[in-house]
């Protein structure tokens, strides 16, 4: 068992704390072995609830306090998985925590936009709220060491992190999960918890962008090539977003007139289902990606280090109209810090443009040093 490292943050919240537990994440990241490690934590009688459940659903979205207190009179913890199942979740959470203070609440959900926006308003200050990601680097570490990691580093950028993925050594059964996990599972909450109905224009706008890792973002470009207008491109993307395949970063500028802000560049938080949706499991030997690959793998690493240690942080590119760039911009206690990201040994100076205007805060990360990045 891979100890996740929100495991003690949430088990110290659900403890300590009498806000309702959220724990947020894709499909398949492990919400549900988590939460029953937690449980097996916890003493008391504890009612399990699995957001699919007519029986539990009507109850649980009735907004009568006294139908709901039948269910739960006696317990001293309520678990609900896949809670964005359940018809107005948010408000009936906030029922049961107002009238049974005493009772430990955790809540699961796979699709955020969905969920949040269930529970948001309604638990707004009576909430804790943690985002699980597939495995890192840094909860793999305890089980191995840097160097053994470093090994394996070709392995995760082709074949992912999601934990699975981990208990098969075949290279066969590796990219059968894969497949299975982007045709059944990826679309799955956008399909059923929006009006979109075509998961082929799905398909194809996520192998576009799979290509364009690295690469800032044409929406206008996307839209043309799947027959879709701008506006509905940007909607599905925000979409992905939100359910947790893609994440986006921004370009820095605070000199509009020389530094490119407008476009975004987008990468997967998982590169096994990059790598599947373009078809493409072959060694880093043979690719053409490899430098894209180490950047989306080392940027996706360190946002889940800080995602999972709760250090706020802004996250950007950098470019100018020039060609100056900077691959990773991070800001954080109002400092800025610059990352250049290569896979190759060459190092290189922070461009003038960047030391002029912001300072030496600058580091070149290659293979020989990306763990003090991730985790600094």
């Amino acid at each position: 068992m891979i100890e996740r490292t929100l495991e003690q943050p949430i088990l110290k919240a659900l403890t300590e704390s009498r806000k309702v537990i959220i724990l947020f994440g894709a499909r398949q990241v492990g919400k549900t072995t988590l939460s029953n490690k937690l449980l097996s934590e916890i003493k008391g009688r504890q009612l399990i609830v699995n957001g699919d459940e007519i029986r539990y659903t009507e109850l649980l979205s009735s907004r009568d306090f006294q139908k709901m207190k039948l269910l739960l009179d006696g317990y001293d913890l309520l678990f609900i998985d896949e809670a964005q199942r359940i018809p107005e979740i948010g408000i009936n959470l906030k029922i049961i925590a107002d009238n049974m203070p005493e009772l430990k609440i955790l809540v699961t959900g796979s699709s955020s936009f969905d969920l949040a926006n269930k529970v948001k308003e309604p638990l707004t200050g009576r909430s804790s709220t943690f985002r699980l990601y597939p495995f890192s680097l840094e909860e793999l570490r305890p089980s191995t060491n840097v160097f053994e990691l470093q090994q394996r580093l070709e392995e995760f950028m082709i074949y992912g992190l999601y934990p699975e993925i981990a208990q098969y050594a075949n290279i066969a059964d590796k990219e059968k999960y894969l497949v299975e996990l982007t045709s059944s599972y990826l679309y799955k909450d956008v399909l059923e918890l929006s009006s979109i109905r075509n998961s082929a224009k799905i398909h194809q706008l996520l192998r576009l962008i799979a290509f364009q890792i690295g690469s800032e973002v044409s929406l206008n470009e996307i839209a043309n090539a799947i027959g879709m207008s701008q506006e509905t491109v940007a909607h599905y993307i925000d979409l992905l977003e939100k359910s947790f395949v893609l994440f986006r970063l921004g370009g820095f500028s605070r000199n509009l007139r020389k530094e490119v802000s407008k476009r975004d560049k987008i990468y997967f938080w998982d590169l096994g289902v990059r790598n599947c949706l373009i078809q493409n499991f072959a060694p880093l030997s043979l690719r053409t990606d490899m430098g894209p690959l180490w950047e989306n793998f080392l940027i996706a690493e360190r946002l889940k280090f800080l995602g999972n240690h709760g250090i706020t942080a802004s996250s950007y590119f950098w470019r100018t109209y020039t060609g100056a760039e900077i691959d990773y911009i991070e800001e954080r206690k109002g400092q800025l810090y610059a990352f250049e990201i290569k896979y190759s040994k060459a190092r290189k100076k922070a461009p003038q443009a960047w030391l002029d205007n912001y300072g030496p805060n600058f580091s070149y990360i290659t293979r020989d040093n990306f763990w003090e990045f991730l985790m600094e």
